[in-house]
């Protein structure tokens, strides 16, 4: 049904332009050049298709009258397009109101408020809910529905003429789930990569590409066909698209695309990519405004406290289709008993546990896929529990790829030493100086995007290098291009050299990171960055040089860095101290708290045993108490059911979901 794809699809980001403080406009901003989209579904006044989105005559008109008192405009889509061009100023506080999927109560009780007020709105059309004849049914998701319960052409045409009412597209036959994976999940059609049973493969490019082009055609075809405007307006079925979908949109003449993605919107963004407040039924004016006012400050949900489930995929892959449908069905209810919001999941796999990726639950072009499980899991996380954000956790550079890659053999390479005191990372990476290399990560991280919806990606703790590292052709080229020795260990023994190499090689690393960031995001445009974080970097400045990571770049240039304050696994010998001095030291930081992710361990590695539920819970508790905002812990276990969920979820309750201030 519709409302299965509207749930849980509506958290998204807009990444900090200023170091850690919250986005919010300008001051400087006038008030004409920030724009409020609002999106309604049913209006009507007895039984609706979907109660969830369905307001009545006199909620709608309470909207109407709160806006104009408050000074709010509406505009209509000329308007807008003036506006974006810089020809015509818009009044102020405008506001764009639009109605999805034409029901004939829109004619019936909205038309009548919009004639009497003046107000302009966009009506999203699905053809083939238009397209049957007056004794017929339409399929409405699922639902088949008698034909007089959508606007009739006439009507349609009547409220064109109005001069009101824009008609825009809401896609032909996309308002629908098609089968997204061999597990048989339904998925939102206009972003899912088809599977086909048969042939046990997936929709290709090309023709992925035609059949969003053919439907979008074919209903601005049947539009025009019945004496409406060709659209200029794209709305997204469930607010699902992607930067593909948008450029078809383009080409076919909607240069304006509205999804429900959260964040503000202005006269000068990109109108491609409009997001939008859903009004939900229940919705008073008070709500009203306060989601007006989060989405003009950016506090949408990427400012609510986090709660996390960092959760390895390892655990519920099982070679009997049985056995790991049981396993994802105990995940699934324990995320729900622990009612966290966030899920960090694991893409890949490392079957012989040597930290390096050699194979993934996706499919893709480089790597053996050791089973179709990530778009399972993440759809199901997404549809069946609370959670809002699912990240996909991926290396950056830990990937071995098979022998018979070439690019296999560019890897990071370690600098021979006799000092016993040298950190050896362990994992075998490739080169992020080696083109060859960089082209074939990305390449991976692509195949990922197309693979399911999902909100972010968690970067592994294999994003660094050491001050042994990395000591291969291609970077030895790169280090001689910034004016560096040629040998490491002369670099290590002077101090400016050290530093200037630390810099740039935790630049090198940060870039490429965002640069994958960049390219999934024609897949999965509001995507969130994190990046695991070791503890000693937050501890000790110097510990940049060992790790070639940075905290102050980190909070700077990623969404959200997850420390891994793991203090068994560092050992430390006070872990109230431990943690007490990450904190402060992030604290040193303006408004970073925001973006800081306390990683809990649940699992004590040196000798494999669990760490106490009550103690996970005492630490949670204590970090909330310092000001932490964000606490996610690894791994959950839920074979054994660890750690408890009636514990964890006490904590975690600890800690109000409301935006942060």
């Amino acid at each position: 049904m519709k409302t299965r794809f509207l749930l849980n699809f509506f958290a998204a980001s807009l990444s900090a332009a200023l170091f850690c403080s919250p986005l919010a406009w300008s001051k400087d901003v006038q008030s004409d050049q920030i724009l409020t989209v609002i999106g309604y579904h049913e209006i009507t006044d007895n039984k609706s298709l979907i109660p969830e989105y369905a307001v009545s005559t006199a909620q709608f008109e309470k909207h109407i009258a709160w806006l104009k008192k408050n000074g709010y405009h509406f505009i209509n889509v000329d308007q807008l397009l003036k506006a974006h061009q810089g020809q015509k100023r818009l009044p102020s506080k405008p506001v764009l109101l639009t109605v999805d999927d034409g029901y004939e109560s829109f004619y019936q009780n909205a038309y009548p408020i919009l004639k009497a007020n003046k107000i302009p709105a966009v009506l999203a059309l699905v053809g083939s809910w238009l397209e049957p004849s007056a004794n017929q049914k339409v399929d409405f998701s699922d639902e088949m529905i008698p034909r007089n319960a959508m606007l009739s052409w006439d009507q349609l045409k009547k409220m064109q003429n109005s001069g009101l009412v824009e008609i825009a597209s809401h896609s032909y036959n996309l308002h629908r789930g098609i089968l997204g994976n061999p597990q048989g999940n339904s998925e939102p059609a206009a972003v899912t990569r088809l599977y086909d049973p048969k042939t046990a493969a997936y929709e290709d490019d090309l023709h992925y590409q035609q059949r969003i082009t053919e439907d979008l055609r074919h209903n601005n075809k049947l539009l025009t066909a019945h004496g409406i405007q060709s659209p200029r307006v794209m709305v997204w079925p469930y607010g699902r698209y992607n930067m593909q979908t948008v450029s078809i949109a383009k080409h076919l003449g909607m240069p304006i695309a509205i999804s429900l993605d959260d964040g503000a919107d202005s006269v000068q963004s990109s109108l491609g990519q409009l997001n939008r407040i859903l009004v939900e039924g229940n919705m008073s004016t008070a709500d009203l405004a306060q989601e007006i006012e989060n989405r003009q400050k950016y506090l949408g949900d990427n400012n609510r406290p986090q709660k996390i489930m960092h959760i390895d995929l390892d655990y519920i892959y099982d070679p009997n289709p049985v056995q790991q449908e049981r396993n994802l069905s105990n995940l699934l209810d324990r995320i729900e008993a622990m009612k966290v919001n966030t899920v960090y999941l694991q893409a890949f796999s490392d079957p012989d546990a040597n930290g390096s990726a050699d194979m993934v639950y996706f499919p893709n072009h480089y790597l053996p896929m050791r089973a179709d499980l990530f778009n399972r899991v993440a759809w199901q996380i997404q549809t069946r529990t609370h959670v809002s954000r699912v990240y996909a956790w991926m290396p950056l550079l830990a990937w071995e790829l098979p022998k018979s890659n070439p690019v296999s053999n560019d890897v990071v390479v370690t600098q021979q030493s006799s000092n016993s005191q040298h950190l050896n990372m362990g994992y075998k990476r490739l080169s992020p100086f080696s083109p060859e290399a960089r082209k074939t990560i990305a390449g991976i991280y692509m195949d990922l995007a197309k693979s399911v919806p999902f909100n972010g990606v968690l970067f592994h703790d294999d994003t660094t290098l050491s001050d042994y590292e990395d000591a291969s052709a291609d970077a030895m080229k790169a280090y001689a291009a910034i004016g560096l020795p040629n040998d490491l260990s002369e670099i290590r023994n002077n101090d400016a050299d050290l530093q200037k190499w630390t810099a740039f090689k935790t630049k090198a690393i940060d870039d490429f990171a965002l640069s994958l960031a960049a390219d999934v995001r024609l897949y999965q445009p509001f995507l969130l960055t994190a990046r695991n974080l070791y503890a000693q970097v937050a501890l000790k400045p110097y510990a940049e040089n060992w790790y070639s990571q940075s905290l102050e770049e980190s909070l700077k240039r990623y969404d959200f860095t997850a420390i891994m304050a793991m203090p068994y696994m560092e050992q430390a010998p006070n872990s109230d101290q431990f943690y007490k001095d990450i904190i402060n030291r992030v604290k040193k930081y303006p408004d970073c708290m925001k973006k800081a992710v306390f990683e809990l361990q649940a699992v004590d590695w040196r000798n494999n045993q669990k760490v106490p539920s009550d103690e996970m819970a005492k630490t949670i508790q204590s970090l909330y108490e310092q000001g932490a905002i964000h606490v996610a812990y690894y791994p959950d276990d839920p074979i054994k059911d660890h750690p408890d969920t009636a514990v964890m979820r006490k904590a975690f309750d600890l800690k109000s979901s409301k935006l942060i201030p």
